[in-house]
Order: C-alpha cells, then sequence, then structure tokens
C-alpha cells in the first residue's frame, strides 16, 4: 500500500518513478470503473490512458479530503461519462428508469449453467447507468456509497436507492428465468 502524501509529493517534484507506482496501484481500479461504462476494450484503453494523464495534470490540486482511490476513481467515472455522452450519444440517466425491464431473450439464449457470472454480468450490462455504476462500484469495487456518492456527484440516498432497486431487477430477472427453465 502506497503512502498518499508521500507518493503525491514524490510525483509533484517530478519523480516519474513515482507516478509509475500509483498507476501500477490504481489501474485495475480504474479499469473496474470504466468497464462497466464502456463496451469496446479499444475505447476502454484509451479513457484508462487519458484517466491517468488527467490525474498527472490534476495530482498538484488534490487536497487529501478523500481518499486517493475515491479522487482516482471519480476521475475514471467523469471521463468515462463524458466519453459515452460525447462518443455514444448514449444518455447517463435514461427516461423512464422506474419502468426498467430487461429484454426477453429466453434463459436458453443467455442462462449457461456452467457460467451463472457470465449472466449476471450480462444482466448487469443491461441495466441503465446508474444502476450499474451502483452495483459495480458498491460490490465489486467495495466502495461505501458515500465514496461512490463523491465519484459519481451522485446523493447518497439516490446511490442507495439505485442500490437496493438494481438488486431487485437483478433477482426477480434471475427468479423469472429460473422459473421459466424448471417448466
Amino acid at each position: 500500500m502506497l503512502d498518499e502524501k508521500e507518493i503525491v509529493s514524490r510525483i509533484i517534484k517530478g519523480d516519474f518513478r513515482a507516478f509509475e507506482l500509483l498507476v501500477k496501484e490504481y489501474e485495475k481500479l480504474v479499469f473496474f470503473v470504466i468497464n462497466r461504462l464502456v463496451s469496446d476494450i479499444q475505447d476502454k484503453e484509451d479513457i484508462c490512458q487519458e484517466v491517468f494523464i488527467k490525474v498527472h495534470k490534476s495530482l498538484s490540486t488534490f487536497k487529501f479530503e478523500s481518499k486517493l482511490a475515491t479522487w482516482i476513481a471519480r476521475i475514471a467515472y467523469l471521463t468515462a461519462i463524458n466519453y459515452t455522452k460525447k462518443y455514444k450519444r448514449q444518455t447517463a440517466y435514461p427516461e423512464g428508469m422506474d419502468d426498467f425491464h430487461f429484454n426477453d431473450e429466453t434463459p436458453e439464449h443467455l442462462l449457461d449453467k456452467k457460467n451463472m457470472a457470465e449472466y449476471v454480468n450480462l444482466l448487469i450490462g443491461q441495466m441503465p447507468l446508474p444502476y450499474r455504476t451502483a452495483l459495480t462500484m458498491y460490490h465489486l469495487n467495495d466502495f461505501s456509497c458515500k465514496e461512490i456518492e463523491q465519484i459519481t456527484g451522485t446523493p447518497e440516498g439516490t446511490v442507495k436507492s439505485n442500490l437496493f432497486r438494481a438488486r431487485k431487477l437483478l433477482k426477480e430477472k434471475i427468479e423469472k428465468d429460473l422459473k421459466k427453465e424448471q417448466l
């Protein structure tokens, strides 16, 4: 684990080796944040690079008011959101999230019993961005709701609500598909 103040200080003074250590420490986090928001692998790699360029350029403004990981995750999240808005013309918060439903593909096409994780990931990938973000950051990146608020700018109560709704949707879809399969 890196000493955040020491590494930031070294990077600001121009220590490139210290920046390499920072990248190595946080590259998986950045990729995980971007991974659920962007589908194309080449775009993911480009965005990861862009994130670390932004981190390097803005590190002198980091005030240690949050963990360095939270600050970097926020940069990754905002960079990915900006990318999707600019290049994919997707809205970050689609209309009618309360009325969201998964597509009606049959479990035979989607559910491979040998790989439930792939199926769950497919379902998460179909969810609206706020639900996908909350689930991924909370369960896969181990961020607290408060940290997700700091990263996304979404109020903590909304993060909790999105997390609750996403879990509920996921549970209902899996139960529905399992019932169909048993028939």
